[in-house]
């Protein structure tokens, strides 16, 4: 084992890198998130993903232009410390921390719950355990196996949702045997396009935010991306494209094939849902399966972006050095190993909650996403008057694109504060408050040892 700062391997490649973000992204709140989102807004789900797309495309689009300009950042920690300082920077990390532990914890259990579409008569927890140990085991190879295995896995679920909007598009459009073209009469039936309401389309933001997040794990990878200021602008355009793409015209289809207020009452996931419509034999199957790998996939990149921040956390002395040590390999070992307790923890909670620890988890992972975005856009809004270096990307209309984002983001944790269940409010306000606490003892003590 080796302890040394410079031990993650510069491995990744533009490819890898836009796949992780994809893979971190489309996940659980796609495939399982997907019915909750529906229920709440009804048809204007697809309004609620386009807000969300755009917030989206203009937080990113900061990101690139701090990564660019600090050429020496690891992870999010180097590029808000020298903007917002020490306390945003320590905040942002652990928050990114806990939002990725409680994701995997959250997904190894909705990975179960599509395993039990064949296997019905297995324990939800017993099937959450056997994917988080097939999860660890990935993630404690080289990175560049990790992520060739990332690569792949997501290629896979990229096809399966371009297959999806080809079927569901034919299927809404094509008479062909005994089936009518199904048109775009759910949009407006059952109670209109807004059958919630602006307050339905507000609740729905929290599950649109928490789908969008992880693809900020751009700015995790930083340390070991070859050629940082050329790879990242290009990951950050190629995977907003396909994100906003992936999302909008899949819930398009959604609820224009199915009435909105059948679909969350459906035990399966909507894309399953509609590959039964075809009458293929075994589609469902496939289907099933390929979700099941779709959210292996983004607990892969989970995992990866949670022990990235603990590792960086180790080596500048913030948490026992332990888990800045490398394995040959140059994976960090101890701290893959310590996050990956999150996922023993959510099985041990879907014991007792069952199928429902996702919708326990989910309301406090959007609180969290909401607040790394935000946090983003005030760095942003400040790295130019603070920037260590010039750089070649920057953001047009700078900087309205990014004000737009952060008063759009503060309006939605307004409205979500106002719409969410008070227990999932204290609990992430609890936990925030843990970090704040930790932050000054952990500081207090660094300078108590430096002036010794």
């Amino acid at each position: 084992m080796s302890n040394k700062q410079e031990s993650l391997k510069r491995t990744m490649t533009s490819r890898h890198i836009m796949m992780m973000a994809l893979g971190g992204a489309i996940g659980a709140g796609l495939f399982k998130g997907s019915s909750t989102a529906i229920d709440m807004a009804g048809p204007a789900v697809i309004l609620a993903y386009m807000v969300g797309g755009i917030i989206l495309l203009f937080i990113m689009q900061g990101l690139a232009e701090m990564a660019v300009r600090n050429k020496q950042a690891r992870t999010f920690r180097d590029l808000i410390e020298p903007v917002l300082g020490k306390y945003a920077a320590h905040f942002l990390d652990w928050i990114y921390w806990k939002m990725w532990v409680l994701n995997i914890a959250a997904e190894s259990v909705v990975a179960a719950i599509f395993l039990q579409y064949w296997l019905p008569d297995i324990p939800v927890w017993i099937l959450a355990l056997m994917v988080s140990a097939i999860v660890t085991l990935v993630n404690l190879f080289s990175v560049k196996l990790f992520a060739e295995t990332e690569y792949w896995l997501t290629l896979l679920k990229i096809s399966v949702i371009v297959l999806f909007i080809i079927t569901g598009l034919t299927i809404l459009l094509i008479p062909f045997q005994d089936h009518t073209a199904t048109g775009f009469t759910h949009l407006t039936q059952h109670g209109g396009f807004f059958p919630n309401g602006m307050h339905g389309l507000i609740m729905a933001m929290l599950v649109v935010i928490y789908s969008y997040g992880g693809t900020e794990m751009i700015g995790v990878t930083l340390a070991e991306v070859k050629d940082p200021e050329k790879i990242i602008p290009k990951a950050v355009r190629g995977t907003l494209i396909r994100i906003i793409s992936f999302y909008i015209l899949p819930f398009f289809i959604i609820v224009s094939l199915i009435p909105w207020n059948q679909v969350n009452g459906v035990p399966e996931s909507p894309f399953v849902t509609v590959f039964n419509m075809i009458r293929i034999p075994y589609a469902d199957h496939i289907m099933n399966a390929i979700i099941l790998l779709a959210i292996i996939s983004s607990m892969n990149s989970g995992l990866y972006a949670s022990s990235r921040v603990l590792y960086t956390q180790a080596a500048d002395g913030r948490m026992p050095k332990l888990f800045a040590k490398v394995s040959k390999r140059q994976v960090p070992v101890y701290a893959i190993l310590a996050c990956t307790s999150s996922l023993y923890a959510g099985v041990l909670i879907s014991v007792f909650a069952g199928s429902n620890t996702f919708n326990y988890l989910m309301g406090s992972l959007g609180y969290t996403v909401l607040c790394i975005w935000i946090i983003i856009a005030i760095a942003h809004l400040k790295s130019r008057k603070n920037q260590l270096q010039k750089g070649n990307y920057k953001v047009r209309f700078y900087p309205y694109t990014t004000w737009f984002a952060l008063l759009a983001l503060i309006a939605i944790l307004i409205g979500v504060i106002a719409t969410t269940s008070i227990i999932v409010t204290t609990i992430t306000i609890v936990i925030y408050l843990f970090i704040t606490i930790a932050y000054f003892r952990v500081n207090s003590r660094i300078e108590r040892r430096q002036a010794a």
